[in-house]
């Protein structure tokens, strides 16, 4: 069944649990009316009959409510796994846009992020993401932002292709987390809590008088209030109202920290339960399982989540007009406070794990999303010999039917493929599919590509350069004091088997053609010194007689237009040699501007 046909589907069970619904309301209120007749009737009878059936027809105006909210959740449900299945239809047309874009993990001194567009605006996290929480938003983040080794990498691909093969679940999954809009700031006004010391929990006195007052209190209802002047019953519920008082200011702060987290968790333990019931056999996924099965608590971490959801929905009641008086009888607040200070000292250690462990299948949910997706995209092998392998190696964010891919051969040290090409070729989008594809083979990810084998690298581009207002920056420093970065970068890997592999666009284009062309010669010869590789994509032909001079470490490759009369052809193939087409000139007439 394809996207289509699932959201179809899904649509037609939920009109189908939205009429359920309606007749349920219609037979409520009927049950209601005949309710109230029937306690009118038996009250002229006997009061007794009266009063039972009362009971009896609350208690099944309640079992009904409950059964009314259940058709009513379970008809949302079905309109989220709809949308889920709508969203990716459109994605498979590469209309994405609609899905977060992580432009607030966007850092310009990154190595790489911002030229290989990871974040922001169709973009490959865009692409990528499918999580339905911060904690997931953030793990794809990072594994997009920084490199896992070999080993880790083969973990998250046997994980990602067995999440890829559970459709129904990733789908349910996603669509529990779109009920409600996770933020980041929940979950660290929590921890914040976590960490804040008890008031209640652990002081023996305290616990005698959560016990003590409420039997004081419905003592003093009981037996005070009907025989004595109310100054008495002031006086009878006054040690409740100080012991309040003295912890106004500490409930107040427990509240700051946790008033929104009461849905926001219970949203979190329906995610958990999920994980808790997938059926997993890949290792990694069996270690994320764990994090939630292997707790002291007698129940799973899921249970215990939406506990403490619970927890704080009774501390909120105490928003409630009426709940001053469930304070001065039972003491209300600090009742629930001990019950949230005893939650916390049960598993303190275990949510940070458990908001981890959630993030992380998060991550790998939408990576097998990916996987599902694009079925013709394959797993890359890691090794740890000094040569990349590419066959049909293309750009993520180019539609397969306009995507054209390239073999590439070439060691991963000590080695430099120099670009050239005219405007248009395709030079820079060669880069950027080589980068992109680098990134997503170590984060765990399929790559756009037919086969890629290659050893652990530190991707590093130097693409695109601003200047920078607030540092009084030129573009040309820079690009300068991006350069000195990754030459860093280089020194520091020397010798290792996970090098640099930099992707560099038109280096020192800030300053005139000798010095450019100098530079550039010393920064090439420099990079090879130190055993790194890489694409450095340029018009400056001179360089390309470095080729000769440095054999087996410079290669010559090109991108070539094709120019028939007015119109320009391009294949975007790369292909050893130098460039022999140029188009600058019939560009400029196009746009208007003379060229002799």
């Amino acid at each position: 069944m394809n996207y289509q046909e699932r959201e179809k589907h899904f649509r037609q069970a939920a009109d189908q649990l939205k009429k359920r619904y309606n007749l349920l309301s219609l037979g409520r209120l009927l049950y209601f009316v005949f309710a109230i007749a029937l306690i009118i009737f038996l009250a002229q009878q006997h009061w007794s009959l009266a009063l039972s059936w009362t009971i009896l027809a609350i208690a099944l105006f309640l079992w009904m409510i409950l059964r009314h909210r259940k058709v009513q959740e379970a008809e949302q449900h079905h309109r989220r796994l709809a949308e889920v299945n709508r969203q990716e239809r459109a994605a498979l047309d590469y209309h994405f846009s609609e899905f977060p874009n992580g432009e607030q993990y966007a850092d310009p001194l990154h190595p790489y992020s911002g030229d290989l567009d990871l974040f922001g605006p169709y973009s490959i996290f865009q692409f990528c993401n499918r999580t339905v929480t911060a904690s997931g938003s953030n793990q794809l983040a990072q594994w997009l932002q920084s490199a896992a080794a070999p080993e880790v990498v083969r973990g998250r691909q046997q994980a990602v292709q067995e999440l890829g093969s559970q459709l129904d679940w990733r789908q349910h999954f996603r669509a529990y987390g779109m009920a409600q809009a996770d933020e980041q700031v929940y979950q660290l006004a929590l921890q914040k809590w976590m960490d804040e010391p008890f008031f209640v929990y652990g002081k023996k006195w305290m616990r005698w008088a959560l016990w003590l007052l409420p039997v004081w209190g419905v003592a003093a209802l009981i037996v005070i209030l009907p025989n004595y002047p109310l100054l008495l019953v002031l006086l009878a519920i006054l040690p409740a109202a100080l012991l309040l008082r003295q912890t106004l200011q500490q409930v107040n702060r427990t509240l700051e920290y946790t008033a929104k987290a009461e849905s926001w968790l219970l949203r979190y333990g329906i995610l958990i339960q999920q994980i808790e019931k997938l059926e997993v056999k890949t290792p990694l996924l069996k270690n994320v399982q764990a994090h939630f099965r292997n707790t002291e608590a007698q129940f799973g971490a899921s249970r215990a989540i939406k506990q403490l959801s619970y927890y704080l929905g009774q501390l909120n009641v105490r928003n409630n007009p009426f709940a001053i008086f469930l304070n001065l009888i039972g003491v209300w607040d600090l009742q629930w406070v001990y019950q949230l200070e005893k939650w916390k000292a049960e598993h303190k250690e275990d949510l940070p794990q458990w908001f981890a462990a959630l993030g992380e299948l998060d991550a790998l949910s939408s990576l097998a999303n990916l996987h599902y997706n694009q079925a013709d995209w394959v797993f890359p092998v890691l090794h740890e010999e000094a040569s990349l392998s590419a066959k049909q190696l293309g750009h993520p964010l180019i539609p397969g039917n306009r995507r054209i891919g390239n073999d590439l051969q070439m060691p991963t040290h000590q080695h430099l493929k120099l670009l050239t090409g005219s405007n248009m070729a395709g030079k820079s989008t060669w880069l950027r599919s080589l980068g992109v594809n680098l990134v997503l083979a170590q984060a765990g990810a399929p790559v756009c590509a037919q086969a890629l084998s290659m050893p652990p690298l530190l991707v590093f581009t130097g693409m695109r350069t601003q200047d920078d207002l607030s540092a009084s920056a030129s573009s040309f420093y820079a690009e300068l004091r991006r350069l000195r970065a990754m030459l860093d970068a280089v020194v520091a890997q020397e010798g290792q088997i996970n090098g640099v592999f930099f992707l560099l666009d038109e280096i020192l284009k800030g300053t005139n053609s000798r010095d450019r062309h100098q530079g550039s010669r010393a920064l090439m010869l420099q990079l090879l010194r130190h055993g790194s590789a890489g694409f450095i994509a340029t018009h400056d032909l001179e360089l390309t007689a470095m080729e000769a001079e440095n054999p087996g470490l410079i290669q010559n490759v090109c991108m070539e237009v094709d120019i028939q009369g007015d119109e320009l052809y391009f294949d975007y193939t790369l292909k050893p040699g130098i460039s022999q087409s140029f188009n600058a000139s019939l560009l400029m007439r196009r746009m208007g501007i003379g060229v002799d």
